[in-house]
């Protein structure tokens, strides 16, 4: 098959999928445990009070939320309509769907200073208080290994179980550090599984481009809280950050 029957075929898979994709314990998060332990990790993985994190295969858009719900501003996109469909849904509930507009981190906003105040003594300043930034998600239907989007837009990249999947994964990675600001974070949460699909941590780190150092990396199997259930292969995160001095853009050639 060529890329776009195998595209195709992959979209079609996902599609019949996800109406059944929040069975599962860790992609639902419908098991309180269950989203305390993801809401944890992602908390303590990002060093930000209020980032632009792009979510990468977001699928039913259930990380977005854990997102969108810790104060950053998040993009989702997926291969599939109708996971960008659910998850467009599930956003919608939450009061937090952008569905207009341009989209990014909103850092601050200007406004009139308060009027002096009044001359009698006993009348207090009063202040105005600051609006708070509305937290919004923009869903895409988009392909994670040719993403168009601007570059160095994103603090933050994240994406759970979806690199193994993608041919040349060393290549997208390279295309995915163009997306990252200057010392941006990618967090990656992938694994190998016992039915012999995955990358090992190993090889996730022997293929991040150059620019990466490692931050650390997370062992997820021993912590049956994160599957609602026990497991017994390889499961992990991985977080690491973009150095710019060693920064090359993709087709950079590289140094002999």
């Amino acid at each position: 098959m060529n890329d776009e029957t195998t595209q195709q075929a992959s979209r079609q898979y996902w599609d019949n999928v996800a109406p059944f994709f929040d069975d599962e314990p860790d992609h639902g998060l419908r098991n309180p445990v269950v989203l305390d332990a993801w809401t944890h990790l992602l908390r303590a993985s990002l060093p930000y009070t209020e980032a632009a994190i792009l979510d990468i295969g977001c699928g039913t858009g259930s990380l977005s939320a854990v997102l969108a719900g810790l104060g950053h501003q998040v993009t989702g996109i997926d291969l599939s309509p109708v996971m960008i469909s659910i998850a467009q849904t599930k956003a919608a509930k939450q009061g937090c769907l952008q569905t207009r507009g341009s989209h990014g981190v909103v850092r601050g906003r200007g406004g009139s200073p308060p009027p002096p105040p009044q001359p009698e003594p006993e009348k207090k300043k009063k202040t105005k208080k600051k609006k708070k930034t509305k937290i919004q998600i923009a869903f895409h239907v988009q392909d994670a290994a040719a993403l168009d989007l601007p570059p160095e837009q994103f603090d933050a990249l994240v994406c759970r179980h979806l690199l193994w999947a993608l041919p040349e994964p060393e290549q997208v990675l390279r295309r995915w550090a163009e997306l990252l600001k200057p010392n941006g974070r990618l967090i990656l949460i992938e694994g190998f599984w016992d039915s012999g699909g995955g990358l090992h941590a190993r090889e996730i780190s022997e293929i991040l481009p150059p620019c990466f150092e490692v931050y650390s990396i997370h062992n997820l199997a021993d912590h049956p809280d994160y599957w609602g259930k026990e497991v017994s292969d390889e499961r992990y995160a991985i977080i690491a950050d973009k150095n710019q001095r060693v920064w090359k853009p993709s087709g950079f050639a590289a140094d002999a």
